[in-house]
């Protein structure tokens, strides 16, 4: 009797063992998302990092990310200082990889996948590339609506200068007066644009929509300025 109580403890005492060292399942809550799938060859996407995505198995472009991250895509810290030279880089080399053209024998799909990462492309780097767009995007990013024209309704000596300029473009055309208005808007958008920078920098997300908006202005008369000086 003992010694058949000892053969069945035994048993057990392994097979608890045995439990032990398998691997258990993975947790999968009823929110998680499947692995995202290659459309052409079926295999698993998971882990790979690179922007835009290859996929690992059979190399086939894949789509673009519905919002991407428009830094992470040009390679740039998240941040209003940028470098212009490794901005440009960075577009240059996406743009030979995934220029439509070389992507003329491959399927339909992936031939219009490569139109719009190559849109998608063109997008980033206008928008980084700016200091308007740029700051706007960040806004964007960290949930700031950007400044609306009234918002600046406060600081009138701001925009007596902006109606002053106004009043001067709306003159009759002056080749020597458009000069000191062209270098006027360049010398207060390098102004305004460290301002911003500073502001990004201490995190004043508020100060810097300000500043944003005094310079969407600024742009607004510069391109008052191009189609005044077009010749008529």
């Amino acid at each position: 009797m003992r010694a058949a109580l000892r053969q069945h403890f035994d048993r057990a005492r392994r097979a608890l063992r045995v439990s032990e060292a398998a691997p258990r399942p993975r947790c999968v809550g009823p929110g998680s998302a499947p692995s995202p799938r290659c459309w052409s060859c079926g295999g698993a996407l998971s882990g790979v990092d690179a922007v835009p995505h290859f996929c690992p198995r059979c190399r086939a472009l894949q789509p673009p990310e519905p919002r991407p991250d428009l830094f992470r895509l040009m390679e740039c810290e998240r941040s209003f200082r940028l470098d212009a030279q490794r901005l440009q880089r960075r577009f240059r080399s996406l743009q030979r990889a995934l220029h439509p053209d070389r992507f003329g024998r491959r399927p339909a799909q992936e031939q219009h996948y490569s139109e719009q990462h190559s849109s998608l492309i063109n997008k980033a780097y206008q928008t980084l590339l700016h200091p308007l767009s740029r700051g706007l995007y960040l806004l964007e990013l960290n949930g700031v609506e950007p400044a609306q024209e009234t918002d600046c309704d406060a600081d009138s000596e701001f925009l007596m200068e902006i109606m002053e300029i106004n009043e001067k473009l709306a003159e009759p055309k002056n080749d020597e007066i458009l000069g000191e208005i062209e270098t006027l808007i360049k010398d207060r958008q390098e102004e305004l644009t460290k301002e911003v920078t500073a502001a990004f920098e201490r995190d004043d997300l508020q100060e810097a929509k300000k500043l944003l908006a005094k310079m969407k202005y600024f742009a607004n008369l510069e391109d008052k300025l191009k189609n005044k000086k077009i010749p008529s």
